[in-house]
């Protein structure tokens, strides 16, 4: 199995930025990405559905031939992984907002939290919350609509902008001193959050952690290596709109096929 990919999959390209650091972390691999985004964004959506998807996504990938399975979705993570983890036998790997180590790292005791609006609305991130920040103020930012603005009108674009202008405001007015990039769009974006915080606030991405617990998962399970770097995408929707997104947030030109789990 080691010369199989690696699959990583999100509701759209925002994954990406988890996979630039798989890829750093563990170049001898190769690695299949899949963006579902004929479903795009996942933050709004229910979570029965988001379940099922989930599911479906998993067992396709498997039968594809992953040998493991990064999901780099907080949302998918959130509402689908217990489920997911449920009927896969693969190594697995799940994103999710990065509260404990902001829970260690804050002097003021205020934790700023950007997410979707499904990612803070689940019961795993309350369970985060709780069992890692319960004697610290977690200000969470629900952020409906950012990440689709990130992928389909630019990182740079005024109405990513304004969106930002209203998310960031309450963590600043807050006093947060960490704030936790709870969606895998975000760090693209990073640059422009600081600069709506004071000086000196710490942002937390969970892109590094997760290569390094996929690293151990692999060297536990005999499965480290056997690639050749190779980089596969695929797309629940309209190839030549993701080609033309990964182009401008990945800056490399990769082909991207269609397919349907």
């Amino acid at each position: 199995m080691n010369k199989q990919p690696i699959a990583v999959f999100d509701s759209g390209l925002g994954g990406l930025t988890v996979l630039r650091a798989l890829r750093g972390q563990l170049p001898q691999e190769d690695f299949f990405y899949f963006a579902d985004t004929r479903f795009l964004p996942y933050g709004d959506r229910p979570e029965v559905f988001l379940k099922e998807r989930g599911v479906l996504i998993a067992e396709a990938l498997a039968k594809r031939g992953a040998k493991a399975l990064v999901i780099a979705c907080n949302t998918a993570t959130a509402v689908a992984a217990e489920a997911i983890r449920a009927v896969s036998s693969l190594p697995i790997v799940a994103l999710e907002p990065g509260v404990k180590p902001a829970a260690a790292l804050t002097k003021t005791g205020v934790i700023g939290v950007l997410a979707t609006t499904r990612t803070l609305a689940s019961e795993r991130f309350q369970r985060l919350v709780g069992n890692h920040a319960n004697h610290h103020k977690v200000i969470a930012q629900a952020c409906p609509g950012l990440a689709e603005a990130i992928e389909t009108e630019g990182a740079d674009s005024p109405q990513v902008a304004a969106l930002l202008d209203i998310f960031v405001a309450p963590l600043a007015t807050a006093g947060a001193d960490i704030v936790v990039l709870g969606c895998t769009h975000y760090p693209w974006v990073a640059a422009a959050i600081a600069q709506r915080l004071p000086t000196g606030v710490h942002l937390l991405d969970t892109g590094e952690p997760v290569a390094r617990q996929l690293a151990r998962l692999l060297g536990a399970a005999g499965l480290l290596g056997g690639g050749r770097g190779n980089l596969t995408m695929a797309t629940s929707g309209a190839p030549v709109s993701v080609i033309a997104t990964v182009n401008r947030l990945f800056g490399e030109k990769i082909h991207v096929e269609h397919w349907e789990p």
